[in-house]
């Protein structure tokens, strides 16, 4: 029992390394629905492995991948907005990883688990897996940083300064993707989305540059997986939900801190 807990505060740990990174640049491209798109996609991937008894996380992973791809392709074809494309996606992924899993037999607790998260079905494997999967993620963050950076700031200025628009995003793109395909055993495939977003969002609070954002972001990620960890094995609650909601608390505990200090 003890080594299933340590293991699954370990890949919680690798996990908030990405996500500290990646979220800050969500906040700073106002993308939060791309992950929730993935997210909700995310359940295909899901039955698709329970229907053909594959190991889940690669079938999320391969997944997210290929709906990255196709989005990115049909976001320069499609005239309208590209929220009205999210949605469709989204529900269209949704609809069709319910009618998957509908034709295999009790696998509805199954879903729940990925759905949500479950830090005790986090193998060895799964940690050198998420250990492997997060060092391929930094090392292209961070030999893509200047580039990310600026088209998360000013995408027009990017494309003046000889950068290729188009090819740094889908490479930050498929990096998010890739994530929440990795987080999907312990963070939860719904509540991935909120790993992101919440400690990024915290974090601006804070930050005084876009490097002390990053570091705020993967230290708030941490301290909020360790805690809701804690809530998890202390009141048998799922990891997902657990971790969310003890991110969500420094959220409001920091807005009420920053209030303070502007009436000073």
């Amino acid at each position: 029992m003890i080594d299933l807990l340590v293991l699954g505060w370990i890949s919680g740990t690798l996990l908030s390394l990405a996500t500290g990174f990646l979220g800050s640049f969500l906040i700073w491209k106002k993308m939060s629905y791309f992950t929730d798109t993935l997210s909700h996609a995310s359940l295909l991937g899901i039955a698709l492995s329970i229907h053909l008894k594959i190991n889940p996380m690669y079938a999320v992973i391969l997944t997210m991948v290929i709906l990255t791809i196709m989005l990115m392709y049909i976001k320069y074809i499609y005239p309208y907005s590209i929220d009205i494309l999210l949605n469709i996606i989204s529900y269209t992924s949704l609809s069709l990883g319910l009618l998957i899993s509908s034709l295999s037999q009790d696998s509805s607790m199954n879903i729940m688990h990925y759905l949500f998260g479950d830090f005790l079905m986090i193998s060895f494997q799964d940690v050198i897996t998420i250990g492997c999967g997060v060092c391929i993620i930094l090392i292209t963050i961070l030999y893509y940083w200047k580039s990310f950076l600026l088209i998360s700031i000013h995408s027009e200025l990017a494309h003046i300064d000889g950068i290729n628009v188009f090819k740094i995003q889908l490479i930050l793109m498929l990096l998010i993707a890739f994530t929440v395909g990795l987080s999907i055993k312990f963070i939860g495939a719904f509540t991935a989305t909120a790993l992101f977003i919440v400690p990024a969002a915290t974090a601006r609070f804070y930050a005084k540059s876009p490097e002390s954002m990053v570091i705020y972001a993967i230290l708030l990620s941490i301290i909020s997986i360790t805690s809701g960890f804690i809530l998890s094995v202390a009141y048998d609650f799922p990891s997902g939900p657990s971790v969310i909601l003890c991110a969500t608390i420094l959220f409001f505990i920091s807005i009420v801190f920053k209030r303070k200090n502007i009436l000073r």
